[in-house]
């Protein structure tokens, strides 16, 4: 009897020692995780920032910078993955952390973003603070001169404005500058929907309504008629523009709580649900003209049902009914997710095209600054993504998931650990996280060759928002 006691008291003894000895490491790794923030978030703020902003890359010296193409010393880059997306990564490691450090440098993005706000209310990629600099525009402050188009492209409008509300916010709306940038650019962007809840890429000014209509294939030939100029002023879906002005104006809500951010995420969903094409293509286009037909953007940007376009309408849907409960924002999606099934390309993905009612997969060649149609896929110009991934599975599974008033699942607490422990081990002597190209094709297309090491806006953010989610889970 005594000689079973013994052993499960030994038993019970190395037990808790496990635990602890568990606890200790994990500690440790939470220690070490917080190390790693600071001493990177130092060296990003206080020797790679200027004016408090960034862009998008830079050579090891410092020497080269990058955003949309090369980037002057006084330039920064509002577009992701730019200065609002470095500033949210310093807000999260504010929020997870405490340490006041963090506020600071996201407020040095904040101001460095309202210097950049357009008279319009909006943003265009670039703040340029050279006031003979060539990417200056019409800024609100009134340093700026040129041009007054804010633009919805990319996210550029809609990051600098998310990032605004998320300062404004972490400061406790004490801040004016930030404040009132936020209030402003808020409203521009409210002034900026028309009546069916469709939004422009670009905008000066409060947008004109025009009659209602519903989606329809043109009866002229798209491929030599019906061209139009100013397409950025019609109704746009173009690179998820509606995607993140949902996430923009749902933030507003939760924040400034006024029904009206809500009020216009419901009309965006209205839209979408109103422009969704007929059979036999269900999905959505890229760019609509008033009439709700399907038009021609850049010249190599063809009208045509878009299988990027109609994957992120779909997510877009999925983020309305998940904070909105109102499943009438389902309605569209399975139509289009048999049209996306049954548009697959042989090797899985989808065009970025399909022709209008035939359904066949529209490409483009270029015989120097001139593009013509084609179905060949064989030789694509290279600037532009004419395929994407498909992701149908995780569509249908999130649509399971909405249905059933559940989320997305983060990361497993072994997982996040592991990728904790593989970016600490990547930190460099300087306190960097280098990147080394494999000669992809980078955001603003910058020229990295193979093998040349490079810091990444988007690799320092992406770090640092990681180890933050990690700290938050063990704050206790």
């Amino acid at each position: 009897m005594r000689r079973m006691y013994l052993l499960f008291a030994g038993v019970v003894i190395w037990c808790l020692s496990s635990i602890g000895s568990d606890a200790t490491a994990q500690d440790s790794l939470v220690d070490e995780a917080r190390t790693a923030m600071k001493q990177a978030a130092t060296y990003y703020y206080e020797t790679v920032s200027t004016h408090g902003g960034y862009v998008y890359h830079y050579s090891p010296d410092l020497s080269q910078r990058w955003g949309e193409g090369v980037a002057t010393a006084d330039q920064i880059w509002v577009q992701p993955p730019g200065t609002p997306t470095v500033g949210m990564a310093y807000l999260e490691a504010y929020a997870a952390t405490g340490d006041e450090y963090y506020l600071k440098a996201a407020r040095a993005a904040a101001h460095a973003i309202a210097y950049g706000q357009l008279k319009s209310g909006g943003w265009q990629n670039c703040v340029d603070f050279d006031p003979r600099g060539e990417r200056v525009n019409l800024y609100r402050n009134g340093k700026g001169r040129g041009k007054d188009n804010s633009s919805f492209d990319d996210g550029q409008t809609q990051s600098a404005l998310l990032f605004m509300i998320k300062a404004d916010k972490a400061t406790n709306f004490q801040d004016e500058v930030i404040h009132n940038s936020a209030l402003v650019g808020l409203e521009a962007v409210l002034n900026a929907q028309f009546p069916n809840g469709a939004f422009p890429q670009v905008f000066t000014g409060p947008v004109q309504p025009h009659a209602a209509a519903s989606p329809n294939y043109p009866d002229y030939d798209w491929r030599t008629e019906g061209r139009i100029k100013n397409y950025w002023d019609m109704y746009t879906l173009n690179d998820n523009v509606l995607g993140y002005l949902t996430t923009t104006l749902l933030e507003a809500h939760r924040v400034y709580e006024d029904e009206k951010y809500l009020n216009s995420v419901k009309k965006i969903g209205n839209f979408l649900i109103l422009s969704q094409m007929p059979q036999p293509q269900p999905g959505w286009a890229q760019q609509y003209n008033y009439n709700l037909q399907p038009i021609w953007a850049r010249k190599f940007e063809p009208p045509g049902i878009s299988g990027d376009e109609t994957q992120e309408a779909i997510e877009t849907l999925l983020d309305i009914v998940e904070y909105t409960k109102d499943s009438k924002y389902l309605k569209p999606i399975p139509s289009a997710i048999a049209w996306l099934k049954d548009s697959q390309l042989p090797n899985g993905q989808l065009a970025r095209y399909y022709e209008l009612k035939t359904n066949r997969p529209l490409y483009m060649q270029r015989q120097g600054k001139v593009y013509s149609l084609t179905y060949d896929d064989s030789n694509l110009p290279a600037h532009y993504g004419w395929k994407t991934d498909a992701h149908i599975k995780e569509l249908e599974q999130r649509v399971k998931l909405v249905k059933g008033g559940k989320q997305l699942a983060q990361w497993s607490d072994a997982d996040l650990e592991m990728r904790v422990q593989r970016i600490l081990a990547q930190l460099d002597s300087s306190k960097r996280w280098m990147t080394v190209s494999k000669g992809e094709r980078l955001v603003g297309q910058p020229k990295i060759h193979e093998g040349m090491s490079y810091l990444s806006s988007e690799v320092f953010s992406n770090n640092l928002s990681l180890l933050s989610q990690y700290i938050e889970n063990h704050r206790d």
